[in-house]
């Protein structure tokens, strides 16, 4: 399933040379309902019906898609990597032909619980091979060397400002929902949002800005509140924060969407093209920062991983999965709290040999154990437990 999503042309790839042919299928993410769409899904059933695929993928999990997989009894294969991704909370999550992976281990453990057991936990990737062919050139060198870097969203653009739809709620609830903010923005490891709505803030948190349960789903109105007003708020004031702080005293550029006024010292450089801009930025920067969107439960995000696969240090909000997988301090860092940040970036920034070994041990741990043909080996074992043909 084709769309502009990131790792397409990697994952492409490796199923290539597994000796699959790839077909591509225009599918039209923002400009349909990709839950109950029936003409969109008598469309892809008729492409299913025309070859005899294997399996369907897609990045991201879409409902319209599992009906018809499910429909011709062909499996459909999904990684999510963005959140909140509210339609894994579809009823159709369950369908027997379903094989979705979550990056968040967190996501993962809330399905689970809920008795769905067509969802595996599968981190993201980094394509090491292809970044590895990549040379920089002296002129790029000058141009995007720097102290700091941070590549994302501010979630200051007009569509991620949710919380700005609360602006009618009664003072007590906007005081209560603000310190409830400042409690999760000061917290890392453990997302505590959802359980702190109680029944009373949510009701004038509804009165203001109405929502409804999707008919075809089961996500939970406290649930979709929490990760998307007030994460999205706390990732907004996070961000701006951090980057205000360090530019104080280091040079920080910053590649995002929109124009940041607010942040008069960081150098904004508008966006960076991902597959090989971004690459450069990462080895040219002293210091990458990760700040997680707080949506994310306990994944890495892919930036993480994209940063270690490029040989880039690595400085990261602390995330519970990174546990599983690297050791702090030895393969990136984390910071705990605004005021350990400031001192790792001057520790860091001055021991340049020390650096510089944490960079490279984590693009070593990347490039053995965390590759999209990694990512596709544990795919292809998981969806060849209960079907043959998968080598």
């Amino acid at each position: 399933m084709e769309w502009k999503s990131l790792g397409q042309p990697d994952m492409a790839e490796e199923f290539s040379a597994r000796g699959w042919d790839v077909t591509y299928y225009p599918f039209p993410r923002k400009k349909e309902n990709t839950r109950l769409n029936q003409e969109l899904c008598e469309k892809i059933i008729r492409e299913i019906a025309s070859g005899k695929y294997d399996f369907v993928f897609s990045f991201n999990y879409f409902p319209v898609i599992s009906i018809a997989c499910n429909a011709c009894r062909v499996k459909y294969v999904s990684w999510t990597f963005d959140s909140p991704f509210i339609q894994l909370y579809s009823n159709t999550i369950g369908f027997p032909y379903n094989y979705v992976f979550i990056f968040d281990r967190g996501t993962c453990e809330d399905l689970w619980r809920k008795g769905i057991n067509t969802v595996y936990h599968l981190p993201m990737a980094a394509s090491v091979k292809r970044y590895d062919t990549y040379s920089i050139s002296n002129s790029e060198r000058k141009y995007y060397q720097t102290q700091i870097s941070f590549i994302g969203s501010t979630y200051q653009e007009k569509k991620n400002r949710f919380y700005e739809r609360l602006d009618g709620i009664r003072e007590y609830t906007k005081g209560y929902l603000d310190g409830c903010i400042q409690m999760q923005k000061q917290i890392y490891g453990e997302f505590l949002l959802e359980q702190m709505l109680c029944p009373g803030i949510m009701e004038d948190m509804m009165a203001c800005c109405p929502l409804e349960v999707n008919r075809d789903g089961f996500e939970r109105l406290e649930w979709v509140y929490a990760h998307y007003f007030l994460a999205r708020q706390i990732t907004a004031l996070e961000r701006k924060e951090i980057l205000d702080l360090l530019s104080q005293k280091y040079q920080v550029n910053l590649y995002t969407y929109e124009d940041t006024p607010e942040l008069s010292k960081v150098r904004n450089c508008g966006t960076a093209e991902v597959m090989r801009e971004a690459p450069v930025v990462y080895r040219c920067s002293k210091i990458n920062l990760n700040i997680t969107l707080k949506s994310i439960l306990t994944g890495i995000p892919l930036r993480s991983f994209e940063i270690m696969g490029n040989g880039g240090f690595l400085l990261s909000n602390y995330q519970r999965e990174y546990d599983d997988y690297f050791q702090n301090e030895v393969d990136y860092v984390y910071y705990t709290d605004y005021g350990d940040l400031e001192s790792k970036v001057e520790y860091y920034l001055t021991h340049e040999k020390e650096r510089k070994e944490i960079a490279e041990n984590g693009y070593r741990k990347v490039r053995e154990a965390h590759t999209y043909k990694c990512r596709v080996d544990t795919i292809m074992e998981i969806i060849s437990q209960e079907g043959e043909g998968f080598v």
